[in-house]
């Protein structure tokens, strides 16, 4: 029904006028003077239908007929208009129009061609109209301005045809794989470079058309570097831009970024921002220099605080760590210091998230670690009137995973997230922190006993 049967009916018709006969008609062509000008006129009758009978959209109007004349006929003038036009430019094509244009200049395969016009579209280089036309955008044509005016080369078809002639050679067994590669490399690279260095061309255009990135964004946070405030953009990919300094930093993504409490990174000085996921998800803060350069050689591109092994800050795994993830083998549970009075603590690797002591006034991570699985102990303060404490107390200190009065406060989750995991720390490492790889003291933890992590799995369930 609907659209299938149209399809399926296209499609039976179409394979029905091939073996059909072909269209016959009987063109006519009239020449004719007014005046001293002279016209022409043509005009078709159609003598034998064929093929069009099965597809009428393609047969032959009727409004194309002309009467019946001999030669040396006088007709009467019916009217004369002058009308005064400009010319109008080409409409866009439409998508089969540009794979024609493809093959006609050896431009990709029947497997590479839909791919290059669905990544046009994805870029945001072209949008599909009405009857699947592409219409340039803004920004396809600055570029294919920007290129030409700095190789045209780029934007023309010849390059691309010519390597495409090369790799059918390959495939023909007359020309060499490596000699080939190394050739084109080559080219691309001269290119690449010669295009840098002419960047500023295309900055030109591109100011005309778009707002220079300095212009955009709000302000958020300071830059470490000369201590003015760096504008948030939003825009995907979300970065942050120092104006002053012309450098750009950017942030984790699918996720809210805003700054965390005016404190400083002690390594760069440049402020803190909260990411997060959102309520039911992860959060923890950054610092947006470090997050791009990595201070440490353990830490990779793209680590928040709670992966940060510096020893003595306090938003670090070394301060906040406290324990090895339930789940995954490299991570570590850090304390989120921002999630009060709804405390909690997720994996700085996987999505695990630990609720824990609701309603507590404060909670510490302890130099102090367990003795039975090395894992950091926790200082909690809880209000008076709503302590869940034994004997009314407010204050304990225990391992959340091995203290019995902690067992009934603990609940074990997974982070809600409303896109793929960010990209930081993606990167396998060994965890630093307490509970899990060298503690400030300097002692390497000991492994913990497979029956531990059984009694610690039970406390989860």
């Amino acid at each position: 029904g609907g659209d299938g049967w149209r399809l399926y009916e296209y499609i039976t018709r179409h394979f029905i006028a091939t073996v059909s006969a072909d269209c016959k008609y009987l063109q006519t062509t009239i020449s004719f003077s007014i005046g001293p000008e002279r016209f022409t006129c043509i005009g078709k009758v159609v003598t034998s239908p064929g093929f069009t009978e099965i597809m009428p959209w393609h047969s032959i109007p009727l409004e194309e007929s002309l009467p019946h004349c001999e030669k040396g006929d006088l007709f009467p003038i019916g009217e004369i208009k002058l009308l005064e036009k400009q010319t109008s430019p080409p409409d866009y094509l439409t998508e089969a129009e540009l794979i024609t244009l493809m093959e006609k200049h050896g431009i990709g395969t029947d497997a590479s061609i839909p791919v290059h016009i669905n990544n046009i579209c994805q870029r945001n280089y072209v949008t599909v109209e009405s009857g699947r036309r592409l219409k340039p955008t803004n920004l396809g044509i600055v570029l294919v301005h920007g290129y030409y005016k700095i190789d045209a080369e780029l934007v023309l078809p010849t390059i691309r045809s010519a390597v495409e002639k090369q790799l059918n050679l390959i495939a023909l067994g007359k020309a060499n794989y490596h000699q080939v590669l190394e050739h084109t490399l080559d080219i691309f690279k001269r290119k690449f470079h010669y295009f840098v260095d002419s960047i500023a061309g295309m900055d030109e255009l591109m100011e005309v058309s778009f707002s220079p990135l300095a212009a955009t964004g709000k302000p958020l946070s300071r830059c470490g570097k000369c201590h003015r405030f760096m504008k948030y953009i939003q825009a995907k990919p979300s970065r942050l831009h120092c104006s002053h300094c012309d450098d750009t930093y950017s942030l984790p993504q699918n996720g809210t970024i805003k700054l965390y409490k005016e404190l400083r990174c002690p390594l760069d000085d440049f402020e803190l921002v909260l990411w997060s996921s959102g309520s039911r998800g992860k959060s923890y803060p950054l610092c947006p220099y470090c997050y791009n350069h990595p201070p440490f050689r353990d830490m990779k591109k793209g680590m928040g605080c709670n992966e940060c092994t510096h020893p003595t800050c306090q938003h670090s795994l070394s301060m906040l760590g406290i324990g090895q993830c339930v789940e995954c083998e490299n991570g570590v549970l850090v304390l989120d210091s921002t999630s009060g009075p709804k405390w909690k603590m997720a994996c700085n690797k996987c999505n695990v998230i630990v609720h824990f002591f609701e309603n507590a006034h404060k909670v510490r991570v302890s130099p102090e670690t367990c003795d039975l699985c090395d894992a950091a102990l926790v200082d909690v303060d809880f209000n008076k009137a709503k302590s869940p404490l034994p004997g009314d107390e407010t204050q304990h200190s225990g391992c959340i995973f091995c203290d019995p009065v902690f067992q009934d406060l603990v609940e074990l989750k997974h982070a809600a997230m409303r896109h793929p995991m960010h990209r930081g720390g993606q990167g396998k490492r060994q965890g630093r922190g307490r509970g899990k790889g060298r503690r400030p003291g300097g002692r390497l933890n000991p492994k913990k006993p497979k029956d531990k992590m059984a009694a610690l799995a039970a406390y989860f369930v």
